[in-house]
Protein backbone atom coordinates (compact mmCIF):
# COMPACT_ATOMS: atom_id res chain seq x y z
CA UNK A 1 0.00 0.00 0.00
CA UNK A 2 1.32 3.35 -0.56
CA UNK A 3 1.94 5.48 1.98
CA UNK A 4 0.22 9.37 1.42
CA UNK A 5 1.39 12.74 2.77
CA UNK A 6 -1.82 14.29 3.78
CA UNK A 7 -0.71 17.85 5.00
CA UNK A 8 -2.03 20.65 3.31
CA UNK A 9 0.43 23.71 1.60
CA UNK A 10 -0.75 25.88 4.09
CA UNK A 11 0.53 24.17 6.92
CA UNK A 12 3.68 21.97 5.51
CA UNK A 13 7.07 22.89 6.76
CA UNK A 14 5.63 25.39 9.04
CA UNK A 15 6.98 26.87 12.22
CA UNK A 16 5.36 28.57 15.64
CA UNK A 17 8.39 30.57 15.72
CA UNK A 18 10.95 33.03 13.60
CA UNK A 19 14.04 32.17 16.01
CA UNK A 20 15.56 29.10 16.21
CA UNK A 21 13.42 26.10 17.10
CA UNK A 22 13.11 23.15 19.20
CA UNK A 23 11.78 19.53 18.02
CA UNK A 24 10.91 16.96 20.54
CA UNK A 25 11.93 13.24 19.37
CA UNK A 26 10.81 9.93 21.32
CA UNK A 27 11.44 7.50 18.57
CA UNK A 28 13.26 7.08 15.12
CA UNK A 29 13.42 11.10 14.91
CA UNK A 30 15.90 10.21 17.50
CA UNK A 31 17.63 7.91 16.62
CA UNK A 32 17.78 8.62 13.15
CA UNK A 33 17.10 12.53 13.34
CA UNK A 34 18.06 13.02 9.47
CA UNK A 35 18.26 16.94 9.71
CA UNK A 36 20.44 19.34 10.54
CA UNK A 37 20.62 20.85 14.41
CA UNK A 38 22.48 22.92 16.12
CA UNK A 39 22.15 20.42 19.52
CA UNK A 40 20.71 17.39 20.76
CA UNK A 41 19.95 17.58 24.42
CA UNK A 42 17.91 15.19 26.49
CA UNK A 43 14.33 16.17 27.45
CA UNK A 44 11.26 15.61 28.66
CA UNK A 45 7.99 16.15 27.71
CA UNK A 46 4.86 16.34 30.24
CA UNK A 47 1.11 15.51 29.38
CA UNK A 48 2.13 12.96 26.41
CA UNK A 49 4.06 9.31 26.89
CA UNK A 50 5.03 6.76 24.51
CA UNK A 51 2.67 3.56 23.41
CA UNK A 52 1.86 1.22 20.99
CA UNK A 53 -1.01 2.58 19.74
CA UNK A 54 -1.27 2.82 16.32
CA UNK A 55 -2.18 0.09 13.76
CA UNK A 56 0.65 -0.11 10.98
CA UNK A 57 -0.37 -1.18 7.92
CA UNK A 58 2.96 -0.09 6.13
CA UNK A 59 5.75 -0.73 8.61
CA UNK A 60 4.72 -3.64 10.44
CA UNK A 61 1.62 -4.84 9.16
CA UNK A 62 -0.28 -5.15 5.68
CA UNK A 63 -3.87 -3.51 6.14
CA UNK A 64 -5.10 -7.37 6.70
CA UNK A 65 -2.31 -8.49 9.81
CA UNK A 66 -1.64 -5.23 11.00
CA UNK A 67 1.06 -4.69 13.16
CA UNK A 68 1.47 -1.89 15.94
CA UNK A 69 3.65 0.95 16.33
CA UNK A 70 4.76 3.66 19.01
CA UNK A 71 3.02 7.07 19.43
CA UNK A 72 2.70 9.77 21.75
CA UNK A 73 -0.77 9.58 23.53
CA UNK A 74 -2.22 11.58 26.47
CA UNK A 75 -1.22 11.20 29.68
CA UNK A 76 1.59 10.69 31.56
CA UNK A 77 5.26 11.52 30.55
CA UNK A 78 7.96 11.01 28.18
CA UNK A 79 12.12 11.14 27.53
CA UNK A 80 13.44 11.93 24.32
CA UNK A 81 15.52 14.48 22.97
CA UNK A 82 15.39 17.91 22.01
CA UNK A 83 16.96 19.35 18.68
CA UNK A 84 17.24 22.78 18.25
CA UNK A 85 16.74 24.21 14.84
CA UNK A 86 19.16 27.24 13.75
CA UNK A 87 16.33 29.79 12.43
CA UNK A 88 17.70 30.06 8.82
CA UNK A 89 16.91 26.09 8.42
CA UNK A 90 13.71 25.83 10.40
CA UNK A 91 11.39 25.68 7.11
CA UNK A 92 13.65 23.09 5.43
CA UNK A 93 14.12 20.91 8.16
CA UNK A 94 10.21 21.47 9.11
CA UNK A 95 9.14 20.28 5.72
CA UNK A 96 11.39 17.38 5.31
CA UNK A 97 10.45 16.08 8.85
CA UNK A 98 6.39 16.70 8.20
CA UNK A 99 7.04 15.19 4.57
CA UNK A 100 8.31 11.98 7.33
CA UNK A 101 5.80 12.36 10.11
CA UNK A 102 2.49 13.18 8.78
CA UNK A 103 1.97 9.92 6.66
CA UNK A 104 -1.73 9.26 6.65
CA UNK A 105 -2.82 11.22 8.92
CA UNK A 106 -1.55 9.27 12.08
CA UNK A 107 0.60 12.20 13.80
CA UNK A 108 -0.59 16.06 14.70
CA UNK A 109 2.53 18.19 15.12
CA UNK A 110 1.73 20.63 18.33
CA UNK A 111 3.51 22.85 20.14
CA UNK A 112 4.06 21.92 23.16
CA UNK A 113 6.40 22.79 26.69
CA UNK A 114 9.21 20.53 27.38
CA UNK A 115 11.95 20.81 30.13
CA UNK A 116 16.13 20.23 28.84
CA UNK A 117 18.42 18.06 30.73
CA UNK A 118 18.87 14.59 31.57
CA UNK A 119 16.52 12.54 34.25
CA UNK A 120 16.98 14.08 37.29
CA UNK A 121 17.88 17.80 35.96
CA UNK A 122 15.61 20.62 36.75
CA UNK A 123 16.54 22.24 33.07
CA UNK A 124 14.88 24.91 31.25
CA UNK A 125 11.78 24.81 30.19
CA UNK A 126 11.35 25.84 26.60
CA UNK A 127 8.48 25.42 23.52
CA UNK A 128 8.98 22.66 21.24
CA UNK A 129 7.17 20.75 18.34
CA UNK A 130 6.25 17.29 18.62
CA UNK A 131 4.17 14.83 16.96
CA UNK A 132 1.52 13.35 18.77
CA UNK A 133 -1.20 10.60 17.75
CA UNK A 134 -4.48 11.72 16.06
CA UNK A 135 -6.87 10.23 17.76
CA UNK A 136 -9.58 10.49 15.28
CA UNK A 137 -7.19 8.83 12.30
CA UNK A 138 -8.86 4.93 11.93
CA UNK A 139 -5.65 3.52 12.76
CA UNK A 140 -5.62 4.72 16.58
CA UNK A 141 -6.31 2.01 18.67
CA UNK A 142 -7.20 3.33 21.35
CA UNK A 143 -6.96 1.33 24.76
CA UNK A 144 -5.39 -2.73 23.93
CA UNK A 145 -5.17 -5.09 26.47
CA UNK A 146 -1.50 -6.07 27.02
CA UNK A 147 -2.51 -9.57 25.59
CA UNK A 148 -4.21 -7.83 22.48
CA UNK A 149 -0.91 -5.70 22.02
CA UNK A 150 1.09 -8.82 22.18
CA UNK A 151 -0.54 -10.24 19.51
CA UNK A 152 -0.25 -7.64 17.17
CA UNK A 153 2.90 -6.76 17.89
CA UNK A 154 4.67 -10.72 17.49
CA UNK A 155 2.08 -11.28 14.14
Amino acid sequence: MATTFTSSPQTLGRASTSGDLWLFAYGSLMWRPDFEHLEAVPARLSGYHRRFCLYSHVYRGTPGAPGLVLGLDRGGSCWGRAFRIAAAQVHDVMLRVDRRELLQDVYCRRTLPIRLGGRGASGERVRAEAYVVNRTNPQYTGRLSTEETVALIRQ
